[in-house]
């Protein structure tokens, strides 16, 4: 991929830079991950101008397709090795993609079809709370198993299934390095977790937010989305956004009190 394809594609993705947030970061490694990138998004052209693109890496997710562009993106993905594990992004380029892929790819573990992407661009809401923290390393080991939890719990599926798990541990070991885990500590229990999955100079998406079920309906989750509000937004970038599942209603009622508003609804795919 040139430069200049490059930029075409990401003045396609700042079209809508909190719902593409994901491919605005991977373009804004590019220059330290240039054959990474090359080998990571696809693009249809028309008359030499990139109208569409697809990233084809651990996830696969549409960017300002068509459903021209998208019969073409199918067709590279049917013939390429698959590596991706979900279909994720905008809800009616996912589940169109989705419908064409179906007779070549085996039937997915799930097909989440509403996600609500939320984001919010101005203090919390709510008073955030004050015991919520950046984790530091020595926190690594009380904080793997809340993350197994989580993943768990969201995804139907462990973590650290076999040679996973120190794949997995190193993971979270640099995401507590990169100071973007946040986590409320209390007498060696994580009380509540939340961590930065992308981040760009514009918007960072939080995802892996968890309470232990035992405290739930107790603030333990307001507070402590609050007080990632606060920190991401001094540290990281002006607006914090992430995406729910539209069943999940104690989640989505935490965000709203928060301040998140709706922006936009994602479609997931899960092989």
């Amino acid at each position: 991929m040139l430069r200049t394809d490059i930029d075409q594609v990401r003045s396609l993705a700042l079209k809508d830079p909190v719902s593409n947030c994901f491919i605005l970061s991977r373009l804004q490694d590019s220059s330290i991950n240039a054959w990474s990138t090359q080998n990571e998004i696809s693009v249809f052209e028309n008359n030499k101008i990139i109208e569409s693109a697809i990233y084809n890496g651990a996830n696969v997710i549409p960017l300002e397709t068509t459903a021209e562009s998208r019969v073409a993106f199918a067709q590279y993905l049917v013939d390429s090795p698959r590596r991706a594990s979900s279909i994720l992004g905008d809800k009616d380029q996912v589940l169109d993609l989705w419908n064409l892929l179906k007779p070549f790819w085996n039937k997915p573990r799930e097909i989440r079809s509403n996600q609500p992407v939320l984001v919010i661009d101005d203090a919390p809401l709510l008073a955030p709370d004050l015991l919520v923290r950046p984790a530091v390393l020595r926190d690594l080991e009380v904080l793997l198993p809340a993350c197994v939890s989580m993943f768990t719990e969201e995804v139907g599926i462990s973590p650290v299934v076999g040679s996973s798990e120190l794949i997995y541990r190193n993971r979270i070991s640099e995401v507590i390095q990169h100071r973007k885990m946040f986590a409320r500590i209390d007498q060696s229990q994580v009380t509540f977790k939340a961590e930065i999955g992308v981040a760009t100079d514009q918007v960072c998406q939080i995802q892996g937010v968890w309470v232990p079920p035992q405290l739930r309906g107790r603030n333990y989750g307001k507070a402590g989305m609050a007080a990632v509000v606060d920190l991401t937004r001094k540290h990281f970038a002006p607006k914090v956004s992430l995406y729910v599942n539209d069943y999940n209603e104690r989640a989505r009622a935490v965000y709203k009190s928060v301040g998140f508003q709706e922006h936009s609804t994602f479609a997931t795919v899960l092989f």
